[in-house]
C-alpha cells in the first residue's frame, strides 16, 4: 500500500469575504506526479502557494510527511523544493556558484557539477545566469530547488513560454526527477503535458476541486457520458512536426 506524502482537508483561503480556495481535500502517494488543472483564478497556485508556506492558511490543513504547513512552516520548508513560475537569480552570479549558495541556505554541500549535470546544464557551469535561455533558467532552478534532496517538489506551470524542445526535455526532466524517489506536484494549463506526465489530477474551478482521479479514467467517465469528438484526431499534430524538423536535441 502506497504511503500517503501529502493530505489536505478543507483547506480554505479568503480573500475580501471570498473563498478563492473553498474547502479543498486531496492527498497524494510518495512517488507520485499529482497535477492540480483549472482556468486562470481557479485557485491553483493558491493552493500550491499555502502547501509552500508562502501564504498563510484560513482554514483547514495541510500535512506533508507527517508536519502540519500551518504549525510547523519551518520543518515543511527542508521536506520541500520549489520551482516558482518566473524563477528569479542574482545577476552576475555563475551557476556553480548558485547551487553552492542555495545548498548553503539548507546547511548542505554539494558538488554543484552533479546538479548541473542532471538537468544538462553542466557545459553552462562557468555562465552567468543572465546569459541563460529561458528553458536553461527553467531547469536551473529545478537543480537549486534539489539541493537539500527534499521530499516533496511544487513545479507551478514550468513549461509555461517554452519552445517545443525545451518543453519535452523539460518533461524528461520530471520523470527524472520521480525516478529519483521525489513526489511532484504540479499545476499546468497543458493538457497534453498533464496527460503524460501525472499519475492523477485535480480539476479545480472557482476554488473547489470538481474531479480528481488519472487522466485516462477521467477521459474514460466522459467518453462514458457518450461525449464524441466532431474534429478529427489526426495520429501526428504540428508539434510532432515541428520536432522531426528541427531536431528533439535543445537549442541552448
Amino acid at each position: 500500500m502506497a504511503k500517503v506524502i501529502l493530505e489536505v482537508k478543507n483547506l480554505v483561503k479568503t480573500y475580501d469575504e471570498k473563498n478563492v480556495v473553498d474547502g479543498i481535500s486531496f492527498s497524494v502517494d510518495k512517488g507520485e506526479i499529482f497535477g492540480i488543472l483549472g482556468p486562470n483564478g481557479a485557485g491553483k497556485t493558491t493552493t500550491l502557494e499555502m502547501m509552500e508556506t508562502l501564504r498563510p492558511i484560513d482554514g483547514g490543513t495541510a500535512i506533508i510527511d507527517g508536519v502540519d504547513v500551518a504549525k510547523n512552516p519551518q520543518k515543511v520548508k527542508y521536506l520541500i523544493g520549489v520551482q516558482p513560475q518566473t524563477p528569479a537569480f542574482q545577476d552576475k552570479t555563475k551557476l556553480t556558484e548558485i547551487i553552492e549558495l542555495f545548498a548553503a541556505a539548507y546547511g548542505e554541500s554539494v558538488n554543484p557539477m552533479e546538479f548541473l549535470t542532471d538537468v544538462n546544464l553542466s557545459e553552462k557551469a562557468g555562465s552567468y545566469v543572465e546569459d541563460l535561455s529561458g528553458g536553461q533558467k527553467q531547469r536551473l532552478s529545478i537543480a537549486a530547488a534539489l539541493v537539500h534532496s527534499p521530499k516533496v517538489f511544487f513545479l507551478d506551470e514550468p513549461t509555461t513560454g517554452l519552445d517545443p524542445q525545451a518543453r519535452r526535455n523539460l518533461w524528461e526532466l520530471v520523470q527524472h526527477v520521480r525516478d529519483k524517489g521525489v513526489t511532484v506536484i504540479m499545476t499546468t494549463h497543458y493538457m497534453d503535458e498533464a496527460e503524460l506526465l501525472c499519475d492523477r489530477v485535480a480539476v479545480m474551478d472557482n476554488g473547489k476541486i470538481i474531479a480528481l482521479d488519472s487522466p485516462k479514467q477521467l477521459i474514460k467517465n466522459l467518453l462514458d457520458k457518450g461525449f464524441k469528438k466532431k474534429e478529427h484526431v489526426e495520429q501526428a499534430t504540428l508539434e510532432d512536426v515541428f520536432i522531426d524538423l528541427t531536431g528533439k536535441a535543445l537549442r541552448d
